[in-house]
């Protein structure tokens, strides 16, 4: 006698990890995906390329690398947002990749948000990424962090975040 307990079928879907539907089209188009994750402190990234037995990872990159880089600041705001876009699409260019879909998740992402900081970041670094219109980016005052320079001046700190971005961007180029 099996006392095995039953498998539920769509697990995955339940925990709202996968949506089937729409990863059957993302593999049905025959193109690499860029996979983007946001966890509580990091931006992880991959660029994927389906294989039956298993996806492969052909590149990947972790918010986490801009602290090698010089960047001083939250890894999971817009600028680094957009730093991460520009580091993926170096490393997916430098392995051969240029053209991707992007694989935003389960989650519901907000127009000019990280997701789109994120996107802007891999096209600039020269991937052909296909979106809609250039209004779903974030503004570049956003990107450079005047936002939270401002902030952080009402709270009697010193950080330019635009500048410490700039060295980041040239170093990463």
């Amino acid at each position: 006698m099996n006392k095995k307990p039953k498998t539920v079928l769509y697990r995955r879907r339940k925990e709202q990890k996968t949506d089937y539907k729409r990863r059957l089209a993302q593999l049905k188009s025959d193109q690499q995906r860029l996979v983007i994750r946001y966890t509580n402190q990091r931006i992880i990234t991959q660029v994927v390329e389906f294989n039956p037995t298993g996806d492969k990872v052909l590149a990947a990159v972790d918010s986490f690398a801009l602290k090698a880089l010089g960047w001083k600041h939250s890894c999971k705001n817009i600028p680094a947002s957009y730093l991460t876009g520009l580091l993926i699409a170096k490393a997916a260019v430098a392995v051969g990749c240029k053209d991707v879909i992007l694989d935003a998740g389960m989650k519901t992402h907000q127009k000019k948000g990280k997701t789109y900081a994120f996107l802007k970041g891999a096209v600039e670094g020269g991937l052909s990424i296909p979106y809609g219109d250039e209004s779903i980016f974030p503004d570049n005052s956003r990107l450079t962090g005047e936002h939270i320079t401002k902030y952080l001046k009402t709270l009697n700190q010193e950080a330019d975040v635009a500048k410490n971005l700039a060295e980041v961007k040239k170093k990463i180029k």
